[in-house]
C-alpha cells in the first residue's frame, strides 16, 4: 500500500475540496438538519455517503466512461439530477412557519430517517458532476496500473470522508441555539434554500453538451 499513498493523498485532496464546497449535497444536508433535527442530518449524510459507494463502483465497472461518452446518457442523468432538484426545491418554497409542536421529535420514526437517508442518497447519485468528478478521478487520478484492491480503499476513504464531513455539518448546525432561530425564521431558510435548489436545477438543466 505504500508506494500508492501519494496517489490516495490526492484522491482525497481532490475529493474532500470537492465535497466541502457548497453544492445540492451541502444544501438537503443543511436543510433537513435544521427542519427535522440532528439524526435526520445525520441520516441525510450518510444517503450522500452511500451515493459514493454507487458511483465508485460504476466507475470501476466503466460505466462511468460510457455515461461521458455517450450525449445521450448523460443528458439523460443531467435530467434526471435537474428534475430531482427542481421537485424538492419547489417542495421547499412552500414551507410555511413553524410552531413548536412542528418541531422534530427526539424519537423520530423510521421511516422519516429513510426518507432523509433517500433525499441524501438520491441528490448525490442524480448529480451529474459528481459523475464527472469520479470520472476525472477514476481515469486522470488514479493510474490504470493500480490493483483493484487499492482502488476499493479509495473508495472507502471517499465514502468515509463524505459521511464525517456532512455528519458534522448536520451536528454542529443543530444545536439549541439554531433550533430555537430556526422555529422562527426556518420557513424562510427553507425558502431560499429551494430558492437555491431551483436555480442549480434550473443551471443543470439547461447546459447543454454536444
Amino acid at each position: 500500500m505504500l508506494p500508492y499513498l501519494p496517489e490516495l493523498f490526492t484522491v482525497a485532496l481532490v475529493h474532500f475540496l470537492a465535497v466541502a464546497a457548497p453544492g445540492p449535497d451541502f444544501i438537503i444536508v443543511v436543510k433537513n438538519a435544521v427542519s427535522r433535527g440532528r439524526r435526520h442530518g445525520v441520516a441525510t449524510a450518510l444517503g450522500v455517503a452511500a451515493s459514493i459507494v454507487l458511483h465508485t463502483t460504476y466507475s470501476l465497472l466503466g460505466v462511468a466512461l460510457v455515461i461521458s461518452q455517450s450525449v445521450l446518457l448523460f443528458n439523460l442523468v443531467k435530467a434526471l439530477g435537474a428534475c430531482y432538484l427542481l421537485w424538492i426545491g419547489a417542495k421547499a418554497m412552500l414551507s410555511k412557519p413553524a410552531s413548536a409542536a412542528d418541531l422534530p421529535a427526539a424519537d423520530a420514526a423510521p421511516v422519516r430517517l429513510g426518507r432523509s437517508f433517500t433525499q441524501g442518497f438520491l441528490t448525490n447519485a442524480l448529480n451529474p458532476k459528481a459523475t464527472l468528478l469520479f470520472l476525472s478521478l477514476f481515469s486522470l487520478v488514479i493510474s490504470p496500473e493500480t490493483p483493484g484492491f487499492v482502488k476499493l480503499i479509495y473508495g472507502a476513504e471517499m465514502t468515509l470522508a463524505t459521511a464525517a464531513w456532512f455528519s458534522f455539518v448536520a451536528v454542529f448546525l443543530t444545536v439549541p441555539s439554531v433550533q430555537r432561530r430556526y422555529q422562527k425564521f426556518g420557513h424562510w431558510l427553507d425558502r431560499v434554500m429551494g430558492a437555491v435548489l431551483l436555480a442549480l436545477g434550473a443551471k443543470i438543466l439547461l447546459e447543454r453538451r454536444d
